[in-house]
């Protein structure tokens, strides 16, 4: 009997392991914890939570603590680069772009690691397999805010613009309510989805390209230009809008 006393209570300790406690916020039915079973996947939390009907699923952010390592990398990667670009420019006498690269700097630094990953949290598309019923992890969170009806342009702008969100506006339209920089890039801009998807688009006559058109809460980076710096920085906006991504809406404002 004490042998198979302690054989249960083994069982019970590796099953309570197994099991996942994941958060599910913002616009649910039901928030708070949700107790995952072993496997548990996504559907599971979000049958628990109930996502508002008419809620902005598009905007579905999810956390996930096995992330947050290689996030803090790519921070530290943009910071570098920054800091690259900052002396550069100061050496080649660009103190306008040495000035932003530094303002960009304290911007990303007051940026918190999320650990966000990309994902479809859309209830009918993961129900019916258009989107992946990723399996949980202990600690995942689940958020669901609110719509916001605006787009926000930032990078090498004169100042971070919140522009009112438009329907069938081109991404490089939104540029019009702006002030770009002359030391931003010319030719392209990032174009920063709320579901994390990121985009480089060309604007300029050479390779413009049609048919972009951010949704209401997208982000919109100007990227600044660096290539005709030695030794340039060429991976830096494209690094710097993939952290932008990894923002949740109330962080990046």
């Amino acid at each position: 009997m004490k042998r198979w006393g302690r054989l249960s209570a083994c069982l019970l300790l590796i099953t309570s392991f197994s099991q996942a406690a994941v958060t599910v916020s913002g616009d649910v039915a039901n928030p708070g914890p949700v107790e995952l079973p072993a496997g548990g996947r996504l559907l599971d939390a979000i049958n628990v939570a109930v996502p508002n009907v008419e809620g902005y699923w598009l905007a579905g952010v999810l956390l996930r603590q096995s992330l947050l390592q290689e996030q803090a990398r790519l921070k530290a990667g943009v910071l570098f680069d920054l800091d690259v670009l900052q002396r550069m420019a100061s050496l080649f006498d660009k103190p306008s772009r040495a000035a932003l690269a530094l303002r960009l700097s304290e911007q990303v630094r007051q940026m918190p690691v999320t650990g966000r990953q990309i994902a479809n949290l859309d209830p009918v598309a993961v129900e019916v397999g258009f989107a992946r019923n990723i399996r949980l992890d202990d600690g995942d969170r689940l958020i669901y805010p609110k719509r916001v009806d605006e787009v926000e342009v930032l990078g090498a702008v004169a100042q971070t613009c919140h522009l009112p969100y438009q329907p069938l506006l081109e991404a490089r339209e939104y540029l019009q309510g702006c002030t770009p920089l002359g030391d931003a890039e010319a030719d392209y801009l990032w174009l920063i989805q709320p579901d994390g998807v990121v985009r480089r688009v060309g604007i300029a006559h050479w390779n413009r390209e049609s048919g972009h058109f951010p949704v209401a809460g997208s982000k919109i980076l100007v990227p600044v230009k660096n290539d005709d710096l030695d030794p340039p920085v060429p991976e830096l906006n494209q690094q710097l809008a993939e952290f932008i991504a990894t923002q949740l809406a109330e962080v990046v404002r």
